[in-house]
């Protein structure tokens, strides 16, 4: 056994870990800086947060860079945080602060498009890739989302994602008054965008379909299921609030090629059972993608 304590396996295990999560933070961090250089500088496309704000500040004194600008804004933040956030999270975000600060300066490629539609939505697109690359890595890039963390704390009443709103908001009107106010707008179709981006890296393309149904005749529902679908279903016990009937609700996560064959099997046997049918993201095990 090695003198760590791990047998091999494990051992290997953890240095192909350590070997994807390096890789995705990387590329999070570039995919991430890229964005910039390609879409938003040059059409004056300021997507909130400090990298914004330090856009708006080139815009008035051209010889501040803006990643020299994004990583001296970001200092205090990561000063103040570092006490409430733990020591791992910390680092690893301000390696991706710093290097995507660099690489926004460093990076020597010609502007993509100067068309603003492309431009919005291409940055967002490619924004919230290297975004949700870094958050799955268990990092931010540092900006507004630590300063939301962080203001937060002091006023609770107010919920991050409200204070995230709000400052990418603040930063977004100051670009509309110092660039021009129809780049306020692109600038917004490119934080929704990069937002909608960012959420289904982070959650996982791997999506499935989760069924909740409530029914008298459970055993033949799952029975049916089991043995057409070749579907698992799992039996949860339940009580009715207002009647006090206790009674089966099955859960069922299955592809999305298989929800109407779900639909139709539950209708054939009890045409008034209730279901929910909601989203799975990233489902692992067995019938799905390894853990």
């Amino acid at each position: 056994m090695p003198k760590n304590g791990l047998t091999k396996p494990v051992s290997d295990a953890l240095n192909r870990q350590n070997i994807i999560w390096l890789a995705q933070f990387s590329l999070g961090i570039f995919i991430m800086s890229l964005s910039y250089p390609l879409f938003l500088i040059e059409n004056n496309i300021a997507p909130g947060g400090v990298s914004g704000v330090a856009m708006i500040v080139n815009h008035l004194a051209p010889k501040l860079r803006i990643g020299l600008m994004t990583f001296v804004f970001n200092i205090p933040l990561f000063i103040i945080g570092y006490r409430q956030r733990g020591r791992g999270f910390i680092i690893a975000s301000f390696i991706a602060m710093a290097a995507t600060s660099y690489l926004i300066d460093a990076l020597r490629v010609n502007v993509l498009t100067n068309d603003l539609v492309l431009a919005a939505a291409g940055g967002g697109v490619v924004l919230g890739i290297g975004l949700g690359l870094i958050m799955r890595s268990n990092a931010t890039s540092g900006g507004s989302d630590m300063a939301a963390m962080l203001l937060h704390k002091k006023f609770p009443i107010l919920s991050v994602g409200a204070i995230l709103m709000g400052l990418d908001c603040l930063v977004i009107i100051a670009a509309g008054i110092v660039f021009e106010p129809q780049a306020a707008l692109y600038a917004m179709v490119t934080v929704i965008i990069s937002t909608r981006v960012m959420d289904q890296v982070v959650e996982g393309f791997n999506t499935a379909k989760a069924f909740f149904i409530v029914s008298d005749n459970y055993a033949e529902i799952t029975k049916a299921i089991l043995e057409k679908l070749e579907r698992g279903v799992t039996l949860l016990n339940s009580k009715g609030a207002y009647s006090r009937t206790e009674r089966e609700v099955l859960l069922c996560v299955v592809t999305r090629t298989q929800i109407q064959a779900v639909k139709r099997i539950v209708y054939e046997i009890d045409p008034r059972a209730f279901m929910i049918l909601t989203d799975a993201h990233e489902v692992l095990g067995e019938g799905f993608s390894k853990l």
